[in-house]
């Protein structure tokens, strides 16, 4: 779980609690060791109630890396890489449940697109979908996948839930999940090659190849980070098409993947759906409004209890509210 952005609200009330504000990065008091384990401590020791809610995402998550592993096993990337889309969808179904957020119409249409797009591709998977390893178990791997969208979003929407709940900024909740996540990951592996690894030590197969995964894995948080708050939406539904197209090329040129009419309409619906999803929602109503003006004037009474309309800001620019729940953006 990769650290996802920067808050500064003050989280620990009574003696010795120290501002999460005063710690961030670039502050004066960054460098402050004494001051940062004072906050640790209030943050995390004392109020250890508070720190206890973040075990359940960080169980889910940690089993939720270790299903793709299960995943990217036994599927090719390039379907692992379409079929993991699915955890827009069930982060958007938790949110309606657990955050009471509701959807629009064209939302419920992307997510139906989104749907019949994995159908369609695991139906290619199923009828062959050309040569694959002997080791690979399309069904093991089709179950992975859908176990880790479901603790995806989950995970996702539960973290979302406990950020607004409190005070605690998300440079603190995320060094809390890593706290458990590394926890649980240890135990794990001593429960399942603890012999092995007494016997070779810890870093017994780490090759350059792996190295490069971790790596790549630690630099993709980052980069969740920054477009959470430098980018939008729909860039980042670009990123999400442009990810599945880099994996099929990929797939194709080292793994001889097979490309057929199919799979490419799926992937295509996936694409398509992603993008529905994350459309600003003043776009979507400015889109109405210009194709209703189009058609002859007419005076809008905004009904009541429903929302605003958009509207601009001093230079001219549609003001947007982004439909993509925060929790799919969070890893």
């Amino acid at each position: 779980m990769a650290a996802v952005g920067v808050g500064g609200s003050t989280t620990a009330a009574g003696p010795g609690a120290v501002s999460a504000g005063a710690l961030e990065p670039g502050s004066a008091t960054a460098g402050n060791v004494k001051h940062l384990v004072l906050f640790l401590h209030e943050a995390v020791l004392v109020q250890y109630v508070d720190t206890l809610k973040l075990a359940v995402p960080s169980l889910i998550y940690t089993l939720q890396n270790n299903l793709q592993y299960v995943a990217i096993s036994n599927l090719p990337a390039a379907t692992f890489q379409v079929t993991y889309q699915l955890k827009i969808l069930t982060t958007a179904l938790f949110s309606v449940l657990m955050l009471n957020r509701s959807l629009s119409r064209l939302q419920w249409a992307s997510l139906l697109l989104l749907f019949t797009g994995v159908a369609i591709v695991q139906a290619q998977q199923a009828g062959g979908g050309g040569p694959r390893p002997l080791d690979q178990n399309p069904g093991a791997g089709l179950a992975a996948v859908v176990a880790s969208c479901l603790s995806s979003g989950f995970a996702g929407v539960y973290f979302e839930k406990i950020l607004k709940g409190s005070s605690g900024s998300v440079w603190l909740r995320n060094l809390q999940l890593g706290l458990f996540g590394t926890a649980l990951g240890l135990v794990g592996l001593w429960w399942a090659e603890g012999t092995a690894v007494a016997r070779r030590g810890f870093f017994f197969g780490y090759t350059p190849a792996v190295w490069g995964v971790v790596l790549n894995q630690a630099f993709g948080g980052l980069l969740v980070a920054v477009v959470v708050k430098y980018a939008d939406n729909i860039l980042k539904g670009f990123a999400t098409s442009l990810s599945i197209v880099l994996s099929t090329v990929a797939s194709i040129r080292l793994f001889g993947f097979h490309l057929d009419p199919l799979f490419a309409l799926g992937a295509g619906l996936v694409i398509g759906a992603v993008y529905l999803y994350s459309l600003p929602r003043g776009a979507v109503k400015a889109i109405a409004s210009t194709s209703a003006s189009a058609s002859g004037p007419c005076i809008h009474q905004q009904p009541p209890g429903q929302p605003p309309p958009p509207q601009l800001s001093s230079r001219g620019d549609l003001i947007t509210e982004p439909f993509l729940p925060k929790s799919v953006l969070v890893k």
